[in-house]
Order: structure tokens, then C-alpha cells, then sequence
């Protein structure tokens, strides 16, 4: 029996954060860290498909969906992971398993490389982690921007916000486009339109090229501590290839990967194949950290 999603908020460190919090508390922990542009709505059914054996924490990051979204904060990828890690010790999560989704997976590898909170197992659904497998394609206007941010550089990025660019996220790559709800693309979308976000989103934008530095330190974590590692993947996805998913094997060699038919929200497109592979993989692993 599934048990209720509890909507809940958190001051952290000054700024109100909103989760989705579900399951026994005594229950092993899994952490939910969603992508752009959307927030913890992206999980609003998976927290119940593992909310029955597991304590599922899905919190908004910053700026995204109901949480704060404050001006002249200084948005980095650092300060969201700074965040999350003060939610969870409020929470008095002490060990966990992360489930990452394109801007979770940044979030979640710097978790992951904190000692005093033990990650027991990562799920990556179209979350990179290499280098490898960023599509050029969408990308080069982004490490642009960051090299150089004008008015110029600026232009092409700002797209992305665009009601027509976040719908493109969900259907591009997906064999059949109508089985994604068009309030995904909807939400995230009237979210984005908030005032002031455009800039929230733009300095995210610019701080992305930090990601990559943070990646030689979390393959040598993976390799030291091993980890369980599930890559679920769209292998249509254009914003993050194929590459991405395969690379986690050069790593921890024993990692679990499954191409799908789908593009980057793949959750949305085959929800029941991803659900089952995240129950069996946490139903294995978690099950020796308890």
C-alpha cells in the first residue's frame, strides 16, 4: 500500500525550501534531486512507488518550484549542493541513496563526495557525470555564455526558458510524444516565467563549466568507494548522449546500465520500466546497509 506524500517546508541557512517527503522515517533514505527546468513535481510518482520499503526526500532547489527563488543570492552549484546537505541534516538523514536527474546529478556527486553523510547507492537517470556525452549541439551555446558572458552570448541561452524550448526537453527523442502530460512542460515553464528567475537560471548557466572540475574527484570516489551505481538513460536524449550513462563503467565496472527508448525526461515517457528497474536495483543494494 502506498503511504501519502507529505508537502513540506524548511527554513535552511535563511531561505525556505519546499519537499515532498514520504514512507517510514526508520526506512533506508533515498534522495530525489531533480533537473532543469523542473523541480520535485518530476517525482510526484515515483515517490509513491517506493514510498511503501523506503524514506523518499525530494526536496526544490533553490529557485526551483516552490521553493525560495530570493534575488542577489549567488547561485552555484555548490551553494544548492550547501543547501541540500543542510535539509537533510535538519531531516537527520545520516546515509542515503541518490536518485539524480540532469541538474540533480551535480548536486548529488558533490553530496556524494562529502564524507560525514555516506551515499549507499546512485541512480542517474540521464544525469552526467563525464565528459563524455554532453551533445555539442546544445551545449556549445551554453560553454559560450560562460566563457563569455554578453549581450551576444546571452541571447541563445535565454531561448532555453522559452515555453517552446522546455516542451522540446520533454518530447524530443520520446517515440510517442502523447503520453507526456503537457502540465510537465506547463509548470515548469510558469515557474520559470517568476520574476527575476531568468537571472537565477542565466547565473546556473554561467557557474555549469564548475561541474567539470568537480568530475576527476568523483571518479576517483567512485572507483575508491565503488558505490552501486543504476544508469537508466533515453538514448535519444539530445541534450545528454548515450556516452554518458556507458561512461559509469570505466569507473565501477559492475554498474547497471539500461538504454531506453526515450529522450531526457525519460521518467515521464516509460515511467513503469524506469520505477522497476529503481525498485529492484534499491531492493538489492539497500538491503546490506540497513
Amino acid at each position: 500500500m502506498d503511504r501519502p506524500t507529505h508537502h513540506r517546508y524548511a527554513v535552511v541557512d535563511g531561505h525556505q525550501l519546499f519537499y515532498r517527503e514520504a514512507g517510514p522515517p526508520e526506512a533506508p533514505a533515498v534522495v530525489l534531486l531533480h533537473g532543469f527546468p523542473a523541480s520535485s513535481y518530476m517525482f510526484r510518482r515515483l515517490i509513491p512507488a517506493l514510498s511503501e520499503r523506503y524514506h523518499v526526500i525530494a526536496p526544490d532547489m533553490l529557485g526551483f518550484g516552490l521553493s525560495d527563488a530570493p534575488a542577489g543570492f549567488g547561485y552555484t552549484f555548490d551553494a544548492l549542493t550547501e543547501l541540500t546537505a543542510g535539509l537533510l541534516d535538519q531531516l537527520g538523514v545520516e546515509r542515503y541513496a541518490i536518485y539524480v536527474q540532469d541538474y540533480g546529478a551535480p548536486v548529488g556527486w558533490r553530496l556524494a563526495l562529502r564524507p560525514q553523510r555516506p551515499v549507499t547507492a546512485i541512480i542517474t537517470q540521464n544525469g552526467n557525470g563525464y565528459e563524455v556525452g554532453f551533445n555539442p549541439e546544445f551545449w556549445g551555446p551554453i560553454w559560450a555564455y560562460a566563457a563569455d558572458p554578453t549581450p551576444a552570448t546571452e541571447a541563445p541561452v535565454r531561448e532555453a526558458l522559452e515555453l517552446d524550448a522546455v516542451r522540446w526537453q520533454y518530447i524530443e527523442g520520446t517515440p510517442d510524444p502523447s503520453v507526456i502530460a503537457p502540465e510537465n512542460w506547463l509548470h515548469d515553464h510558469e515557474l520559470l516565467r517568476r520574476p527575476g528567475n531568468d537571472a537565477i537560471q542565466l547565473a546556473l548557466f554561467r557557474d555549469y563549466p564548475s561541474n567539470l572540475h568537480v568530475y576527476p574527484r568523483l571518479h576517483e570516489y567512485l572507483r575508491r568507494a565503488h558505490p552501486p551505481v543504476l544508469a537508466v538513460w533515453g538514448r535519444n536524449d539530445r541534450i545528454f548522449d548515450p556516452a554518458g550513462a556507458l561512461a559509469f563503467r570505466e569507473d565501477v565496472p559492475d554498474a547497471e546500465v539500461h538504454l531506453r527508448d526515450g529522450g531526457h525526461f525519460l521518467l515521464e515517457s516509460d515511467f513503469d520500466t524506469v520505477a522497476t528497474y529503481t525498485r529492484e536495483f534499491l531492493g538489492e543494494i539497500l538491503a546490506l546497509h540497513r
